[in-house]
């Protein structure tokens, strides 16, 4: 957490500002984009944006049971109750007309596989890469798809979609994964002794990342009132960490920078780095607020 806002835990895994503030910002609307479930929210922040994200969550149920966080349901169910409050008072048209000229965004992904998949027997020990690949992707169309089908393997997180799209939104960003094996955690534990990034894992994020934007391009011609649109993150990211002007890129601001973050990043942490901006990642998996923020540009500008 930094010294942002003080020095007080916002759930942000970083020293300052994250992706969602940036977005907010860019926008127009805030500078800071406040958790939905924060007790001291306004309704103002309602009307404006609010974030329903719980880190560590992914779109393989196991990672979310894993981290004891959130789920892409919990979250949905977030969302309904934050309709039913601000339609309560500025009634059903103005929240229908509200919603529709919202962006939802959705980051979710790259836990599963440095959470999950390369860091626990939870899924490896029963899937291989491609397999893996396969089902996560398959979690992902469940999810992404309106139209239900009975036959699929997971209705329950099909019908997910359905009602948030029923729920109003029609602009949906889709995030990719992040190019993982250059994360300082997964450099500890497969980059060797040199620490370089682990290419398995990228090349796995790679795959993931085609087999999504083909699903999202699949999607957008089969719902003419929606909007899906795939934000390519694992490139940007990858560049910052390959042009990083005397930066350190292979540990984290945090303790040892080899593999902590969350909880054990916090101001009580001992050795944690004297100068953030001196370097990419804040914690073994998070960039700093200045990498972060380079990332965000390079979003809005697919979605300019």
């Amino acid at each position: 957490m930094g010294d942002f806002m003080g020095g007080k835990p916002t759930g942000r895994f970083s020293n300052g500002r994250v992706p969602s503030d940036f977005i907010g910002e860019g926008f127009g609307l805030k500078e800071i984009l406040p958790a939905y479930l924060d007790p001291n929210l306004q309704l103002q922040d309602l009307l404006t944006g609010v974030c329903f994200a719980s880190a560590g969550s992914g779109y393989d149920p196991l990672t979310t049971k894993s981290q004891s966080v959130l789920s892409l349901s919990d979250q949905l169910n977030l969302f309904k109750e934050y309709k039913s409050k601000i339609t309560a008072v500025v009634r059903n048209e103005r929240t229908a007309t509200l919603l529709s000229k919202s962006l939802f965004v959705l980051s979710i992904g790259s836990n599963d596989l440095a959470l999950n998949y390369f860091s626990t027997p939870l899924r490896s020990a029963h899937y291989d890469i491609p397999a893996y690949t396969d089902f996560l992707l398959e979690l992902a169309s469940n999810f992404f798809q309106v139209i239900f089908d009975k036959h699929q393997q997971f209705p329950h997180l099909f019908r997910e979609l359905q009602e948030l799209y029923a729920l109003g939104e029609r602009v949906i960003e889709v995030a990719s994964m992040s190019p993982i094996g250059c994360v300082p955690a997964q450099r500890t534990l497969g980059g060797a002794i040199e620490r370089a990034c682990d290419e398995t894992e990228n090349q796995v994020a790679i795959l993931f990342n085609s087999k999504l934007s083909a699903l999202i391009n699949s999607l957008n011609k089969r719902l003419p009132e929606a909007q899906l649109i795939y934000v390519d993150i694992y490139n940007p990211l990858l560049s910052i960490i390959q042009e990083p002007a005397q930066n350190v890129v292979d540990k984290g601001c945090c303790g040892t920078g080899t593999v902590e973050f969350g909880s054990l990043c916090n101001k009580d942490t001992p050795s944690t780095c004297n100068d953030a901006s001196k370097y990419i990642f804040w914690d073994g998996l998070h960039p700093i607020e200045t990498a972060y923020k380079i990332l965000t540009y390079a979003i809005l500008k697919q979605l300019s």
